[in-house]
């Protein structure tokens, strides 16, 4: 299997209190990855490290490919001024670069993406005015834009109506089979995760409890009956 990223004896503190202890994993390519765990296990955390947003001093972390990243909805700014097609397109600038400009495949890639969503004949109309989930769907089709290979996502179906929580997991689980696209997800809904991931990482005070296909986690110690 190819391994698109690995963590290698990480370990992470912030302000002396230490976060994460020593995290080993890969994740292989064509992963559907699900990172679960209670509020304050260090998921989030983790995520932050792999996107280098947290400054590790202690492990190694390699990523073989631009990450699609989709922070938690509270870190997301819901009245930004921008329309959807303009969100989107942005997911196709490098982050090295300072000036903007969209190539004719840049607007390509984005508008293939956005038909692909079910966005594209909503493209002009300002992020603030959609709803929810709609909101999720244009920040998954950013993070489409910026990659080929690997999306992080955070948290992405939290305080959502349970049909667009469906409706997510369904299109993030079609990104994964049709697109060939890695997927690594924060979620703290284990029973909908164990639907669609085919691998579960569970971490607890900082730690790995476990690491298996979805069919074998267990669920307070209860192995789950999923065929997955």
């Amino acid at each position: 299997m190819e391994k698109v990223i690995e963590v290698k004896e990480l370990s992470f503190a912030y302000y002396q209190n230490l976060i994460l202890k020593n995290i080993n994993f890969s994740v292989n390519k064509g992963d559907f990855l699900c990172i679960v765990g209670e509020n304050g296990s260090g998921k989030s955390t983790l995520i932050k490290c792999i996107l280098g947003l947290n400054k590790v001093e202690k492990g190694e972390i390699t990523v073989q490919s631009r990450i699609g990243y989709l922070p938690q909805m509270t870190e997301i700014q819901s009245n930004f001024p921008a329309t959807i097609e303009e969100i989107v397109l942005s997911g196709t600038i490098p982050d090295d670069v300072l000036k903007v400009f969209y190539t004719r495949e840049n607007k390509e890639k984005a508008y293939n993406i956005m038909k692909q969503l079910n966005l594209y004949d909503m493209r002009k109309k300002c992020f603030y005015d959609l709803s929810g989930g709609q909101r999720q769907r244009v920040l998954i089709a950013r993070a489409l834009c910026s990659t080929k290979d690997i999306i992080l996502l955070d948290e992405p179906v939290n305080g959502l109506d349970p049909k667009i929580v469906y409706e997510i997991y369904k299109l993030l689980a079609k990104i994964n089979k049709e697109e060939k696209i890695t997927i690594v997800m924060v979620s703290h809904d284990v029973d909908r995760a164990l639907e669609y991931a085919n691998r579960v990482i569970e971490i607890e005070h900082g730690e790995i409890k476990q690491d298996v296909d979805a069919s074998k986690y267990k669920i307070g110690g209860v192995e789950n009956g999923s065929n997955n």
